[in-house]
């Protein structure tokens, strides 16, 4: 029963998400939530200027229905109780959606490719994050204890446990947004990784776990029909924020989570080389990559949207299946 609940999970989302895009997108258009495309960034990034955006908001909604559908069955079968960690991990994603759709508006309203300013966004992602291992621990989802991957050996940080927790939480969610900066990546990669959680959640036994893995991947599938190159839509920080929620609640739903920094490794590489070049300019006036994140870097290099799209999503899947080894 738990496999067909999650394949069926996985086309309804899917079908949803496509559904939905086909009617936004042209609200958006008329409501003219176009992106706002930096003078810095790639010239040929340009004619990009005016696709909608926040087109995140379809699988938002799609995820919603399919859990309301979804869940309502695994409670009656299993009990409210054991959805709690479920419902949780979703709130913590739409939260984070919230701030992404805040973010948004702030930019439309400016008329320019700039929202919060990042300390506000990240207060606001602390307090979410917050929130989510606060219940989480108070519903009994959560403990001190860190699993460490490969070592396969668990220490009881106490309160340092939740600033590790905190900082990975925010990190990841930042670093998903971070790489949705190229038609299709950030949903290529994402589906890759929840691919990799699905496997991971049925193999530990959390069938809660694998649901939320099938909502990723039927997520962005269903985004990737509008928004593989060329996109006809952008899912903005909307989605990205709600895509980083889900993948980084899903390490803690399987207790495991350090794992997303290996699973997720195109991410973790997106916010250093952030942080890489931000510093290298600081420190000694010069850059270290042609333009950050890297894969601006590598379109700055003449590599095409769809060979980065190809080149991070394979190293992904191989860096998700080291991680299986670490389970």
């Amino acid at each position: 029963m738990e496999i067909v609940i999650f394949v069926v999970s996985i086309i309804l989302n899917f079908t949803l998400t496509a559904l939905i895009l086909r009617f936004l997108i042209p609200a958006l258009k008329s409501l003219k939530m176009g992106q706002k495309i930096l003078d810095i960034g790639p010239r040929w990034h340009k004619s990009k200027e005016g696709t909608p955006t926040m087109g995140g908001l379809s699988f938002i909604a799609a995820c919603v229905l399919t859990t309301a559908v979804t869940v309502t069955f695994m409670a009656l079968r299993d009990g409210p109780e054991s959805c709690t960690a479920l419902l949780l991990t979703l709130a913590m994603a739409l939260a984070n959606g919230a701030i992404g759709v805040f973010d948004d508006m702030v930019k439309f309203s400016r008329k320019r490719n700039e929202g919060l300013r990042a300390s506000h966004k990240y207060m606001l992602q602390l307090l979410v994050a917050g929130l989510y291992l606060f219940y989480m621990q108070m519903t009994g989802n959560l403990s001190t204890e860190l699993y460490i991957p490969f070592v396969g050996m668990t220490f009881d940080l106490g309160i340092w446990y939740y600033v590790i927790a905190l900082l990975v939480l925010t990190g990841i969610v930042n670093s998903v947004n971070l790489a949705d900066g190229v038609d299709g990546l950030v949903a290529s990669e994402t589906t890759v990784v929840g691919i990799f959680f699905a496997s991971a959640a049925f193999y530990m036994g959390n069938f809660h776990a694998a649901f939320v893995a099938a909502l990723v991947i039927g997520a962005c599938l269903g985004f990737l029909t509008y928004n593989f190159p060329p996109a006809r839509v952008f899912m903005g920080d909307t989605g990205s924020l709600f895509l980083g929620g889900m993948v980084s609640g899903l390490a803690f739903m399987l207790n495991n989570p350090l794992i997303i920094l290996l699973a997720g490794i195109m991410y973790v590489v997106e916010s250093a080389s952030v942080i890489i070049q931000v510093t290298s300019f600081k420190l000694t006036g010069k850059r270290v990559f042609k333009m950050s994140p890297i894969h601006h870097h590598f379109e700055m290099c003449g590599w095409s949207e769809l060979k980065i799209d190809g080149v991070f999503t394979l190293i992904t899947a191989l860096a998700c299946t080291a991680a299986w080894f670490g389970l």
